[in-house]
């Protein structure tokens, strides 16, 4: 893993737009899947999936659902029950409530808040499977109020016949009793434009490759999305009093998602530097995903000495990571100097699997930088708002000449006269425009 100082390491990120080939190919499934439904969708799932399925085995069975549970281990049962309850606690504080303020004139104004009628969950099937997505999606859409979610998934997980069991479990026990077997960029058309199978959605949440996520960019508009999702990425903001090994296990734990996830040390010590870049080699030897790591830390990794605390903070809120480790003497008196990042997780004990999987916030956090100005998905991703204006007659009358002032030095003659018109009609002052 490269050493370098803070000036020699390019902070620059890159978007992941697709290539050209890409970006057509992704039109075309889309633009076919609103013009043929459950023929497009059933043609592609057979070219890219390699699967055969008439439109009857599109929607996975109750029946497969109870089935899944014998093919998963009890103890994995008991720790997505625990690890749902925890995200249902942090997300239900998170709920928020329609308000109205009555004024002494009469007047009333407040903001109405409903959910989502309908929300679709995208759960990828490739490299590996991640049931505790399905959790973090689902979860905070459920506290939200949605009346309906729907799940799509490939119709085989991790090149293997059929959907992986821990994913279905894990949607049975947050709820979710309508999934489809699809995947890619013909399930995200399918779910924003609808077939005759899968009615279509108010948004589309969750990860995918490049395809889902070009799909996801293509149909926003007709439907929302949550956001199109970079490679994962970790900051780890390290002091001298950091244990190496500690440090390069949370960096791999995250280099271990794909080649393009990004590792990053920043620390003032040069000792730990050293230790921390010999721990990684070490571990990596041993990991499993072994190959995806070690592409990952060697293209997309670093290790980056400053000279100060102070520098090391500066260059953290430049790279707004998704994932943010403090591991320093004092974590709690950093985190007021912390302005970009998705997640922050503060000591040496709370490595960064505690909150992609149990505590209870939400891992599906902003990447690419994009902390800047966006957060994790949380209960307010699921709903929408009307503002509510009931202005008395009183209001009016005080108001209206200031409101056709505006209206007209804007040029909008017709938003002036709705209100001339009532100040003509209601107003008791000799100019027409009521008593001021």
């Amino acid at each position: 893993m490269k050493v370098v100082s803070s000036k020699d390491f390019k902070l620059e990120r890159e978007v992941e737009y697709g290539t050209p080939e890409q970006n057509q190919a992704v039109k075309e499934i889309v633009f076919a899947i609103k013009k043929e439904g459950d023929t497009a969708l059933l043609r592609y799932t057979e070219q890219f999936d390699r699967v055969t399925l008439t439109p009857n085995q599109l929607r996975v069975t109750p029946e497969e659902l109870q089935a899944a549970y014998g093919r998963v281990e009890e103890s994995f049962v008991s720790a997505i029950q625990a690890a749902a309850a925890n995200i249902r606690v942090f997300h239900a504080r998170q709920k928020r409530n329609s308000w109205m303020d009555l004024q002494p004139d009469g007047t009333i104004l407040g903001q109405i808040i409903r959910p989502l009628k309908r929300v679709g969950v995208y759960v990828p099937g490739g490299k590996a499977a991640y049931p505790s997505s399905v959790l973090m999606n689902v979860i905070p859409a459920q506290i939200a109020g949605v009346p309906e979610i729907v799940m799509v998934t490939p119709p085989s997980t991790g090149g293997k016949e059929g959907i992986d069991p821990y994913i279905l479990v894990a949607a049975a026990e947050a709820g979710v009793n309508e999934i489809y077997r699809v995947g890619g960029a013909q399930a995200v058309a399918a779910l924003a434009f609808g077939t005759e199978s899968i009615a279509p959605v108010d948004k589309i949440c969750g990860p995918g490759n490049i395809y889902v996520a070009l799909a996801k960019r293509e149909v926003y508009g007709a439907v929302d999305i949550d956001s199109i999702a970079g490679p994962s990425e970790i900051v780890v903001l390290a002091d001298e009093t950091a244990e190496p090994a500690y440090v390069a296990a949370d960096l791999l734990s995250q280099a271990e998602h794909d080649e393009m996830a990004s590792a990053i040390l920043v620390t003032p010590s040069q000792s730990l530097a050293d230790s921390v870049a010999a721990e990684v080699e070490r571990q990596l030897q041993e990991l499993p995903r072994q190959a995806i790591a070690r592409s990952s830390v060697e293209n997309y990794g670093a290790i980056i000495v400053v000279e100060s605390m102070e520098e090391g903070i500066s260059v953290v809120n430049r790279l707004a990571p998704e994932h943010l480790e403090i591991v320093v003497e004092d974590p709690m008196g950093l985190v007021g100097s912390i302005e970009n990042a998705g997640a922050i997780f503060l000591g040496a004990y709370s490595s960064e699997p505690v909150g992609d999987y149990f505590a209870g916030p939400n891992h599906i956090i902003p990447t690419n930088g994009t902390a800047r100005f966006s957060s994790p998905v949380d209960v307010d991703d699921f709903i929408k708002k009307s503002s509510l204006i009931y202005y008395s007659k009183e209001a009016l009358l005080r108001d209206g000449k200031t409101i056709i002032e505006l209206a007209r030095r804007e040029g909008l003659e017709g938003h002036a006269r709705a209100i001339e018109i009532r100040l003509k009609n209601e107003g008791k002052g000799g100019d027409g425009y009521g008593e001021q």
